[in-house]
């Protein structure tokens, strides 16, 4: 069996690998996209164990009752 590649199909191939080698502009707007994926998954995996343990209404019942305490 033979396989027939079609010459002008290698050359589209080859000079679009060449402008992407040369055009890097765009690379770090990808790379400042996945830090704030990153950023927002650990974000959210925090969210979440605070809201699941309550851990939020015990800090601001912590922090109220230290404010109370001092005032009165």
């Amino acid at each position: 069996m033979e396989v027939v590649v079609f010459p002008f199909l290698v050359s589209w191939y080859l000079r679009s690998l060449e402008r992407a080698r040369r055009d890097e502009r765009g690379q770090s707007t990808a790379e400042y996209a996945l830090v704030i994926l990153g950023a927002v998954g650990v974000a959210s995996l925090l969210l979440t164990w605070a809201v699941k343990s309550n851990a939020i209404g015990k800090l601001f019942d912590t922090i109220v009752g230290k404010v109370l305490s001092k005032v009165l």
